[in-house]
């Protein structure tokens, strides 16, 4: 596998191809072909409110949030991800720059978005709300972190495909260290501002987030100090030493993503010193194909594939197994969490 690139015959759904403000920010970072979005975030909640159950915050309708806009990209994160704990959205941000005098305005998937005339009082109410401009896979795993504080108190945890950094912030909030790694020295640098941003939630007696570049087509870290957000000695040590817990949510977009994914996995976790968990979070994405002309769902049907490899390798060095999770979970996080959310773990441990 030499280069990451999106299957030609395969139409992306609008999240993938959102392009605010008429610009068109498709672009390619690492030659892996990701989408770059606009998004800076701050989630303030009382880090001091905690229910018996030990979730974040109790009623949290006083909760105060912002958001300011700011570049940022991912493989794997919403666009205008920024949400509070407990059913709070923050505003998608994007640079309102150039939106004067562009001519005709577009949706959030470049189609011509036609001025509607203004609601009348008369005009009932709307019977949904407007349609999620985030992808809903990292929302949905950042709930099951915060429901399941206990998994990652006080564990090091390493998330690939980060993007904004928003799950590995929520996991920062009780893991003892958390490695937020994607590619693209401008991305990452959104994730340290957020980071930054957000430094109010970390776990207290914890090293916090860490941002660092894991490139999934290449076999070992980069820990050249020349290179922006390369791997200290001190970072690989660690890394390789202590961590428990792996986290992927919405990188299972495009075959070949999902089949680096699955092979820096298979990586990693026979070079950590512990059995360690994976967690993905994934959305059924229908999608038209132009090889079937029709609606599939082609990108999960390879990632089940890629699941059920996975679970049949024999190496006599790792066993590998799979399990759904329920999605009973308390939800926390303002989002529409529909029945093609899901939520996968793979239990890594030494081989018989």
């Amino acid at each position: 596998m030499d280069e990451v690139t999106f299957k030609s015959d395969t139409v992306l759904s609008d999240v993938h191809l959102y392009t605010p403000n008429q610009r068109h920010l498709m672009v390619r970072l690492n030659s892996m072909g990701q989408p770059v979005f606009l998004s800076r975030f701050k989630l303030l909640w009382n880090q001091d409110s905690q229910t018996d159950s030990g979730t974040v915050g109790g009623d949290h309708r006083d909760v105060p949030i912002e958001e300011t806009p700011a570049r940022a990209g991912s493989t794997g994160s919403p666009p205008g991800s920024g949400h509070s704990a407990a059913g709070f959205p923050l505003q998608a941000g994007v640079d309102a720059t150039g939106q004067e005098g562009t001519g005709a305005q577009l949706d959030e998937d470049g189609d011509l978005d036609v001025v509607r005339r203004p609601r009348a009082a008369s005009d009932p109410d709307p019977a949904w709300p407007p349609r999620d401009k985030v992808w809903r896979g990292a929302l949905f795993l950042a709930d099951y972190i915060l429901f399941q504080r206990d998994l990652f108190q006080g564990r090091t945890v390493l998330e690939l495909g980060a993007g904004t950094g928003f799950t590995s912030i929520i996991a920062a909030t009780v893991a003892q260290t958390v490695y937020c790694t994607d590619v693209g020295a401008d991305l990452l640098a959104t994730c340290q501002r957020n980071i930054a941003l957000n430094s109010h939630l970390t776990a207290s007696g914890g090293s916090g987030v860490k941002v660092r570049e894991l490139d999934w087509l290449k076999d070992d870290l980069c820990t050249d100090p020349e290179v922006p957000f390369s791997w200290s000695e001190e970072d690989v040590s660690d890394l390789y030493g202590h961590t428990t817990i792996l986290l992927a949510a919405e990188v299972f977009y495009d075959d070949d993503l999902t089949d680096a994914l699955f092979k820096t996995l298979f990586r990693l976790a026979h070079k950590l010193k512990n059995a360690c968990t994976a967690i993905l979070s994934v959305e059924k994405r229908l999608n038209f194909t132009l090889s079937h002309l029709d609606v599939t769902c082609e990108a999960y049907d390879h990632f089940r594939a890629c699941l059920r490899q996975l679970e049949q390798l024999r190496d006599g060095q790792l066993r590998f197994a799979v399990e759904p999770v329920e999605a009973s979970f308390p939800q926390r996080l303002e989002y529409e969490r529909i029945r093609q959310l899901e939520l996968w773990k793979i239990f890594v441990e030494p081989g018989t």
